[in-house]
């Protein structure tokens, strides 16, 4: 492969949700992703009998950052009918999401792979009766336990 030198655009991605009955089950028409990303915990910690009067840095326990989905409302429930099994079955309707970025001709660049998600936020849209073409738009919050970065 080539180096590239200009960046990816962030308009070409693709959000995998891994349904049981679906596992390769892409749901496209998302206009935002956001949130990706992963946080080590850092403790500070300085010996009594130190030289010098700093602290140590000792990386301790990481988190991955919660993921925002957003889009169009279409006539699908998917992320309603995720809600309610995690609901009343918790932990076990886990899923693993993966969110690929893909270059100008469509091959994936990377992909981004959630471990063990739940959804942890909904929110519909904002309806306003004057009459403009904004676009009912429905908010997904996830909440991953681990997070994997696949580079093409």
């Amino acid at each position: 492969m080539a180096n590239r030198e200009t960046p990816y655009g962030a308009f070409n991605f693709l959000v995998n949700f891994g349904a049981a009955n679906a596992p390769d089950s892409v749901l496209g028409g998302f206009s935002d992703v956001s949130g990706i990303g992963t946080e080590i915990n850092i403790a500070e910690y300085r010996n009594g009998n130190e030289k010098e009067n700093h602290v140590r840095k000792i990386p301790g326990t990481h988190k991955v950052s919660d993921i925002t989905l957003k889009r169009g409302i279409v006539s699908s429930k998917d992320f309603w009918d995720w809600i309610v099994e995690v609901q009343r079955e918790g932990p076990l309707k886990q899923r693993d999401v993966s969110i690929t970025l893909r270059d100008e001709a469509g091959q994936t660049v990377q992909t981004w792979v959630l471990r063990r998600v739940v959804p942890s936020k909904y929110t519909g849209p904002t309806l306003a009766a004057k009459g403009g073409g904004d676009v009912a738009m429905e908010e997904l919050v996830l909440a991953a336990e681990a997070m994997e970065l696949n580079v093409a």
